[in-house]
Formats: structure tokens, C-alpha cells, sequence
């Protein structure tokens, strides 16, 4: 049915639009207690042997989704409610931003993907910081994902995102820094080790200071070069990071200017998630998304050595009930290949 929706109706209206109107309906669907609480009963994924613990965190199963969605932090709850078990907000910068111009946001159904160069459009961190107060309803783990304000110099950026820090780590379930979209001028250079060393540091201060101590997360791109991904790795490591989410979208194609995400990722994301796990084996937490379209790639990613997994563009093509899909189809193959729990699945052919 939702197939025969997308193609009839959504893919005719603007994609912003669409999904403007598809966070203010979960925005709503947050606000009732009654709908929501029914919908998470019967949708999110409640077989113990899908429980997934990573940097301290219990997560009711692997499949979470992704930055890029829920940019305001907005209807978290909303979205656990039809089945992900966690959600990643954000991404936020410390000084509320509009973005780059419209149109900045484009479908390629042929290849089930998306194009956007949004821009991190968003409040500002003080803006999510009050919408992520409110007492949760629901059980649902948030991250929140912080990026560089786009005014702010290179030179200024460790302080930029310190700033995000201070506002947002004690809110979030896990923290993550964000140097690999496209979208913002000269962030990807910050990926350089040289650089990264010293904003990786001041933000993990602030969030090692935390009343819980957050867990802080870095996520790269699928453009680096292989020994880039390596550094970064080693990086990770030397710091004491919790985990590393790999990748963000990716520049190359040929399509609107901006970065690709979904099926064409499909590869390049599993092969960086494979070099991850050789270099720090299970030291890291890592979070593998890109290209995740079924219940398949969510188990080659766990077999590869991810802990969990995230999407987003196959939401936008699977449908509102994608997540709950795939939790229960991975339910059925753990029972059919006798694993006792999804733990015993990560990892295996790495």
C-alpha cells in the first residue's frame, strides 16, 4: 500500500514538504500519550533477544535511526513509537542556522536514494535543549548529533561544538560529533587527524563531566581515503571515544549538488565498516548506516562487526512501519539459525 502511495501521490510533491509534514505528524503522534503508548506496544521491538548494550546503553534493538530526520528534536518518541530502537537527533549546531537555499532536498527513486544539501537547518542547541527536557513518555534512547555552525571559522570550531556540548551532552543518551557533512564549508577538513585531535578532545571533556559521563560518538565519511579511515580509527581509540557511526553521505555521484544517501552507499559504507572492525575489533562501539534498505543489510552489518544499526533513506522508501518490519524479520532469523540473542550475531564473519 505504501508503495502505491509513494509512487501515486508523495513523489509528486516536493520532498521538503513531504518531510516538513512528516515530522510535524510525528511531532503530534509525540504529543499523545494514550495513540503513542498503544503504537509502541504493538510496533517497537519487544523480544529480549534483540536487546543490544553498547557504551552503557540498553537499546530494545539494533535498528535506530538516523541523523538528518528529526533535526529539532522534535518527535523522538513519535518515531520510537512505529518501531526503531533508538533515535538520533540533530543534526544541531550551538547557534540556530536556516540553512542553504531551497530547493536542497531531492529523491533519485530510480536508485532509491536522496540528495540533500540542507545545510544543518536548525534552532540552535538551546532551542532542542528544551523540547529534550520534557519527561519522555516512552523508553526510547536519544543521541543527539552536534555540528559546526556554519559562520563559525574553522579556527573557532572546537569552541563551536564545546559550546553544542555544554547545552546538549547532559540530555542525550549518547553524543555524537558530526565532521562529515558535506553541506557545511571546509567541515569534512576537520576530519583531518590534526584537527580532529584537539575538537574531539574539548568535547569529550565536557561530556566525560556529565553527571552519567555521555558517550561520545564520532561520525565519518564514506569519501575518506582508506588510511584517513584508519587514522581516525586509531584516533578513536587513543581518546577514548565510545564509538564511531560510519558514514555519512557521500559526494560523489552525479546527481544535485549535495550529499547521496541510500542504495549507492550500499557497499562503500559496509566496506569502511569492515576496515573499522579489523583496526579496533570490539574496542569501539560502531554504528554502521548507509544503504540500509531490509532485514539483509541490518544482518551483514551485525555479522560485519556493527553493533547497531541505523537508517534513514529506506524509511523514506519502506514506509512508516519499515522499522517494525525489520525487528520482527530479524526476530524469525535469529530463532531459524538458533541464536539466542543478536549479540551472539555481531561480529561473526568479522
Amino acid at each position: 500500500m505504501y508503495r502505491t502511495l509513494f509512487a501515486l501521490v508523495l513523489r509528486r510533491f516536493d520532498a521538503e514538504t513531504v518531510h516538513h509534514l512528516t515530522v510535524r505528524a510525528f511531532a503530534l503522534l509525540s504529543a499523545l500519550p494514550l495513540v503513542k503508548r498503544w503504537l509502541y506496544k504493538a510496533l517497537a521491538p519487544q523480544d529480549p533477544a534483540l536487546r543490544v548494550s553498547a557504551f552503557g546503553v540498553h537499546f530494545p534493538g539494533p535498528l535506530g535511526l538516523a541523523a538528518g530526520f528529526d533535526k529539532e528534536a522534535a518527535c523522538a518518541e513519535g518515531v520510537a513509537a512505529v518501531g526503531f530502537g533508538h533515535v538520533e537527533v540533530g543534526t544541531i549546531t550551538a547557534h540556530g542556522q536556516p540553512g542553504n537555499p531551497r530547493p536542497r532536498l531531492f529523491r533519485e527513486v530510480a536508485e532509491r536514494a536522496v540528495v540533500n544539501r540542507m545545510g544543518f537547518n536548525n534552532a540552535g542547541a538551546a532551542a532542542a535543549a528544551r523540547r529534550l527536557r520534557r519527561t519522555r513518555g516512552l523508553p526510547v534512547v536519544v543521541g543527539v548529533n552536534i555540528g559546526k555552525t556554519k559562520v563559525v571559522p574553522e579556527s573557532e570550531a572546537a569552541a563551536d561544538y564545546v559550546t553544542s556540548a555544554r547545552i546538549l551532552a547532559p540530555l542525550a543518551d549518547y553524543l555524537v560529533v558530526n565532521v562529515s557533512s558535506p553541506n557545511t564549508p571546509g567541515l569534512r577538513n576537520l576530519q583531518a587527524v590534526e584537527l580532529l585531535r584537539p575538537l574531539l578532545k574539548s568535547v569529550k571533556d565536557v561530556a566525560d563531566a556529565t553527571p552519567r559521563r555521555t558517550p561520545l560518538l564520532v561520525k565519518i565519511a564514506p569519501d575518506l581515503a582508506d588510511e584517513d579511515v584508519d587514522a581516525v580509527a586509531d584516533l578513536a581509540i587513543e581518546l577514548g571515544l565510545d564509538g564511531i557511526i560510519a558514514t555519512n553521505t557521500t559526494i560523489r555521484h552525479g546527481g544535485e549538488t549535495g550529499g547521496l544517501s541510500g542504495r549507492p552507499l550500499k557497499a562503500r559504507s559496509l566496506e569502511v565498516l569492515r576496515r573499522l572492525r579489523a583496526r579496533v575489533g570490539d574496542r569501539l562501539t560502531l554504528v554502521s548506516v548507509g544503504g540500509v534498505e531490509d532485514v539483509d543489510d541490518v544482518w551483514e552489518r551485525l555479522l560485519a562487526g556493527a553493533t547497531l544499526v541505523q537508517g534513514y533513506t529506506g524509511w523514506v522508501y519502506g514506509g512508516p512501519l519499515w522499522a517494525s518490519r525489520i525487528h520482527r524479520q530479524l526476530s524469525r532469523r535469529l530463532r531459524r539459525h538458533g541464536y539466542k540473542s543478536i549479540t551472539d550475531v555481531i561480529g561473526r564473519t568479522a
